[in-house]
């Protein structure tokens, strides 16, 4: 009798999870136990607005089929990095510390967007000039046609301009949708992607010291700092998904 409460348990905990993984937007009971909270309902912005204004900007940002969708830009203005001069990264209304993140993202041919994090408003507003948030970036791109496929660093899952992800990574086909996960609690951060960690770091060490100096944030100082942030969807121009955002608060 034990063994077959024991078989029916398994069971009721493998259909949950089927079901939470075939249910965008949702929470499992487990899910919930463990404290995690959804970012995005699946049908409003709530929670959410455009860095640097009052709303989001529904020229570059819409929900389609319960995703929050990155409406393409088309022929703009464009800064060095191709990120547009005029743009709108979309930002949490709410700041986190320690926690883990986890979303579900893909991309059209070509495409390239992000999701930043340890992100302040205030000092993105004051070192960038077109609404684009300053922090620490999740890479999301087409790996097999998008020109930043060239540098390890600015490929997709890789902590941007920073650390290439490893070997271990496997990136879905474009037009299917990759499961990611971040950590970030204290100096510590980890990007896993498709199940498998492809980055770790620990700020404050020789090596990332070191590769914050060769990157393109080394002249902004205070970049790297610790601080409580904002979770940022990337507005680079380019047309991306996202859906089943979701974060937990951790213990530092």
């Amino acid at each position: 009798m034990i063994k077959l409460l024991q078989t029916i348990a398994v069971g009721v905990l493998a259909s949950s999870t089927a079901l939470a993984q075939g249910a965008p937007n949702r929470l499992s009971a487990a899910e919930k136990s463990a404290g995690w909270k959804l970012l995005f309902d699946g049908k409003t912005f709530t929670g959410w607005r455009g860095l640097g204004y009052d709303s989001v900007p529904t020229a570059h940002w819409k929900i389609e089929q319960g995703a929050i969708k990155k409406i393409a830009s088309g022929d703009i203005a464009r800064m060095r990095d191709g990120q547009p001069a005029v743009g709108g990264d979309l930002m949490t209304t709410t700041a986190f510390r320690d926690f883990e993140l986890a979303w579900e993202w893909k991309v059209v041919p070509g495409s390239n967007s992000g999701v930043k994090y340890n992100v302040s408003e205030e000092f993105s507003l004051a070192k960038a000039s077109n609404h684009a948030a300053l922090g620490f970036e999740y890479q999301v791109l087409d790996d097999s046609l998008n020109e930043d496929n060239k540098i390890p660093s600015h490929r997709a899952g890789s902590l941007y301009d920073l650390i290439a992800p490893s070997a271990a990574k496997t990136l879905r086909p474009v037009g299917a949708w990759n499961r990611s996960r971040l950590v970030f609690r204290g100096n510590h951060g980890e990007h896993w992607l498709n199940g498998a960690k492809v980055v770790e770091f620990d700020l404050g060490t020789t090596r990332m010291d070191s590769l914050l100096a060769k990157s393109k944030y080394r002249s902004i100082p205070g970049f790297a700092d610790r601080r409580t942030g904002h979770i940022i969807l990337q507005d680079h121009g380019e047309e991306a998904y996202y859906r089943s955002i979701k974060i937990r608060q951790l213990k530092p």
